[in-house]
């Protein structure tokens, strides 16, 4: 073999092997398994990854409509909606389970594997635990509470988007579940735990289906606790108020600016 055939061969050869070892991007799919059985979910992970660097990580939870088991419905609402639309605008992984039918995120086994997907996601994307944020929409943003009090000091943010602690008047069960010993009335309770966790909410002000006024609680509840909290309450929204939030051009330097503390990591 001649010496420039094998030069050839060796920097094809190193090619192969470069192109193999690229980490996927976009939108992929994965599977974590909880108690025998499979919860399939999705992950974003940002075209200019690289797996030398730390990244942020953002759960999103879904609303209602978009539970079942395919994991892809929950793919083109809310937040991963907006990461079509724009993904430049978004540097972060982004975690994206999917709540089965009949249950809320709130239900024990529906939280145990969103977390594991956050968890599995963490491990193989390179994710800054000092950078995890949660954020979600009608039933996800109640869960985003839930999640944020089952889990104190796990997220560097909150975003939770026409959302609530009390559950709409037709809905047949809660949707936050306070622990035993609250002893507080639930905004109050929920506030106390998040504590100064900061905190985004978002809600138009003519939503037929979560209330206004539930945002406005938990916002009145945070301050009275001197809690980290914005608030944007858009005039003449329903309950669609996602498009809107998760297109706000402040969002994601908010987001991005929001870390845990060295101490707040070592004590949890």
């Amino acid at each position: 073999m001649t010496r420039s055939r094998f030069a050839f061969l060796l920097i094809m050869m190193l090619a192969t092997v470069s192109v193999s070892a690229r980490v996927q991007t976009g939108f992929l799919d994965r599977t974590v398994e909880l108690s025998g059985r499979s919860y399939r979910y999705q992950v974003y992970v940002p075209a200019d990854f690289r797996s030398k660097k730390s990244w942020p990580v953002i759960l999103f939870l879904h609303g209602s409509g978009e539970r079942g088991s395919d994991g892809l419905l929950q793919t083109d609402v809310g937040l991963p909606h907006a990461i079509r639309q724009n993904s430049l605008r978004f540097p972060f992984v982004v975690v994206i389970p999917q709540c089965v039918k009949d249950k809320i995120w709130g239900a024990p086994e529906m939280e145990a594997q969103a977390m594991a997907a956050l968890e599995a996601s963490i491990k193989e994307f390179h994710g800054d635990r000092r950078r995890i944020y949660l954020t979600g929409m009608s039933m996800g943003g109640y869960g985003t509470w839930q999640f944020a009090i089952d889990h104190p000091g796990k997220f560097a943010a909150l975003v939770p988007v026409c959302s609530g602690v009390r559950p709409p008047h037709d809905f047949p069960e809660l949707l936050v579940k306070l622990p035993a010993d609250a002893n507080n009335e639930p905004y109050t309770e929920v506030a106390r735990r998040v504590g100064k966790t900061p905190v985004w909410i978002f809600h138009g002000d003519e939503d037929q289906s979560v209330p206004v006024e539930e945002s406005r609680h938990m916002v009145a509840a945070l301050k009275a606790a001197g809690a980290d909290v914005k608030y944007t309450e858009y005039p003449g929204a329903g309950h669609n108020s996602w498009d809107k939030a998760y297109a706000e051009p402040e969002l994601v330097p908010w987001l991005l600016s929001q870390s845990m503390t060295p101490m707040t990591l070592f004590s949890r």
